[in-house]
């Protein structure tokens, strides 16, 4: 079977398909009403920010969203009809992040080139950075986005007293997307184990597989205590627009952008 092609450029595009984690406990947001993917942030629910920098891209052919049981009433009640109207999959999770990301890879299209896993409650991205670390992951086969640490770092005992100062030299802080070859990610997940990750970087580390690091930016914030909706807000301000199509429907809709 042929590849499709650019008719612009004349080049083989690369198929990419999207993960977005929500199905976490946001055990850090302290919120009764929400948990933090599907807080309201300008307007819109955070993991709706999250999802709309990959829905008009040309390289991406499959968007899943991944929340847990417990949600699954609450989330068809507010985002049926944008699920619907948008084309994204839904799917369950577990109990901790790499299960719902590998409920997710065995839903991914088998013509599906790479697949990038986004937090959902990643929502300040742009179009540029992902162009960066898709590119980055055809010609590495693997790679994420990545801020070096720039604090002083402190290893701090139970009794909350400092151990020793930790050196930041090569130190970075792994953000999202991070985008692997389909195949490279379900090696890795499949051979997992029982040993905890944090990150799939981690399981694509573990069958020694270079994973490429591409300078990301501090204005890539994760959600994680409601405050950061506030730093959000201000960030989303001062990022590009996404870039919408006329397919998109509500590409001329201020809410939505």
């Amino acid at each position: 079977m042929r590849e499709p092609r650019d008719l612009e450029k004349g080049s083989i595009v690369a198929k990419f398909a999207v993960i977005l984690p929500a199905a976490g406990r946001s055990s850090r947001y302290l919120d009764k009403a929400y948990k933090k993917p599907f807080a309201p942030l300008a307007g819109r629910a955070v993991w709706l920010h999250s999802a709309e920098r990959f829905l008009n891209r040309k390289d991406v052919i499959q968007t899943i969203v991944v929340i847990s049981a417990a949600d699954r009433a609450d989330f068809q009640f507010k985002f049926a009809s944008n699920v619907a109207i948008l084309g994204i999959e839904v799917v369950e999770g577990g109990d901790e992040r790499s299960d719902s990301v590998a409920a997710a890879l065995a839903k991914i299209k088998p013509e599906a080139d790479f697949v990038c896993v986004h937090d959902a409650a990643r929502p300040c991205l742009t179009d540029a950075w992902i162009d960066r670390v898709f590119a980055a992951a055809e010609a590495e086969g693997a790679a994420i986005f990545a801020v070096p640490v720039s604090a002083t770092l402190k290893r701090v005992g139970d009794d909350k007293r400092i151990v020793e100062t930790v050196p930041r030299g090569g130190l970075w802080e792994a953000q999202t997307p991070q985008v692997f070859r389909r195949q490279l990610l379900i090696e890795a997940y499949a051979k997992r184990g029982n040993t905890p990750a944090t990150d799939e970087a981690q399981l694509v580390e573990r069958l020694g597989h270079r994973v490429a690091v591409v300078p990301g930016s501090p204005l890539n914030i994760k959600i994680t205590v409601r405050e950061d909706l506030t730093l959000a807000e201000c960030v989303l301000k001062a990022l590009p627009k996404p870039r919408l199509g006329p397919s998109h429907p509500f590409a001329d809709d201020h809410l939505w952008r």
